[in-house]
């Protein structure tokens, strides 16, 4: 089966800026509708006018707060209060803390498992469903490279990726055969606002990637005969994390808690 984006309206969440608005431009120049969610509603206003008018789809912004419990009801409330039935879904939102855990605040660490798991569960459990009784429609969920060994000074930021990756990945086997195309996107250090948040420490130093070539990785995978569980964007990533593979676990993430002690300094 192929995608007819024109048959699609997909929701976006973090849509205001970086990986999120670009998979926004990129669906809607496929012919998709979408609805852009994140707390910046200016920002979504903005974009989508841009949207609207160099594509011709219907763009909506949906301001919300995606760290508050049940987010996938009020998602669900707040476009049916808009007559709007979302077909595809891509978990984009997400944002890192950075430092010893033992120093980190734990609001902020509440606020960012909430954001960087909660929400990812609670939309994907609210909409899948409606999306396998249509037969048809993708879930995106945005994973990392951080999920693929442990992060010091990163600890529950590449934990909620690694749970990512994995839920992801049994959504992809629960959902053959009925349609829904499920895939998890792992970017590496990646030229957004993320570094804003999380400081420019967060990406051990390393090059980082433009949020279009990660989209392109994407939709490219999800648009192939016979979709993948997961993609590695970049190809030096997906080096990396055959290189990773080969050291194992204990060398790994001491490799990485070097790179960002470094990157700190």
């Amino acid at each position: 089966m192929t995608i007819d984006y024109r048959a699609e309206r997909v929701l976006i969440t973090g849509a205001s800026s970086g990986i999120g608005a670009e998979f926004a431009r990129q669906v809607a120049a496929r012919g998709a509708d979408v609805v852009l969610v994140a707390r910046r509603a200016d920002r979504l206003e903005k974009l989508a006018a841009e949207l609207s008018e160099q594509y011709g789809v219907t763009a909506t912004a949906l301001p919300v707060d995606l760290s508050q419990p049940r987010v996938g009801q009020v998602l669900s409330a707040a476009l049916a209060a808009k007559d709007i039935e979302v077909t595809a879904i891509i978990n984009n939102a997400g944002f890192a803390t950075q430092g010893a855990f033992h120093t980190e605040d734990p609001d902020r660490l509440r606020a960012e498992i909430a954001v960087d798991v909660s929400s990812v569960v609670d939309i994907s459990r609210t909409f899948i469903n409606r999306m396998r009784e249509r037969g048809a429609g993708f879930l995106v969920n945005v994973a990392s490279m951080a999920a693929y060994q442990g992060n010091p000074t990163m600890a529950v930021y590449g934990a909620t990726k690694a749970f990512v990756l994995n839920f992801t990945e049994a959504l992809w086997y629960e959902s053959r055969g009925t349609g829904v195309r499920v895939l998890a996107v792992s970017p590496g250090a990646t030229d957004t606002e993320f570094f804003d948040v999380a400081g420019d420490a967060a990406g051990g130093g390393s090059g980082r990637m433009p949020a279009a070539e990660v989209v392109r990785t994407a939709l490219a995978a999800l648009e192939a005969g016979n979709p993948p569980p997961a993609v590695i964007a970049g190809r030096v990533n997906r080096l990396s994390e055959t290189v990773g593979r080969l050291l194992g676990r204990r060398r790994s993430t001491m490799m990485v808690g070097s790179l960002m002690a470094r990157a700190s300094r």
